[in-house]
């Protein structure tokens, strides 16, 4: 029964060779799609950044020129006395 033609054509090497080719660059897009998915995603629990401090909020709109250097005292005066626990006036901490 298969004693005769049996055996593959030219168009049969073909497509052969074209689907073996395929299959390769396939699984090498696979593996490259999942790296990258999973280079993606960080490996432990991320923190959101904390918000900044009131102090933080007030020396960066006396830098941005939004309020003067009187009010910046002021405000920050006012701050010092609302949160005792946070620093005493004149020790460099903004």
């Amino acid at each position: 029964m298969f004693w005769y033609d049996h055996g593959m054509s030219g168009w049969g090497w073909a497509v052969m060779s074209f689907s073996m080719v395929l299959l390769v660059a396939l699984a090498v897009t696979a593996v490259v799609l999942l790296l990258r998915s999973v280079d993606r995603f960080p490996a432990g629990p991320t923190r959101s950044p904390a918000a900044p401090s009131a102090r933080q909020l007030l020396a960066e709109r006396f830098a941005r020129g939004e309020i003067d250097e009187e009010e910046y005292e002021q405000r920050l005066t006012t701050l010092r006395a609302h949160d005792p626990g946070r620093g005493r006036p004149g020790r460099g901490q903004s």
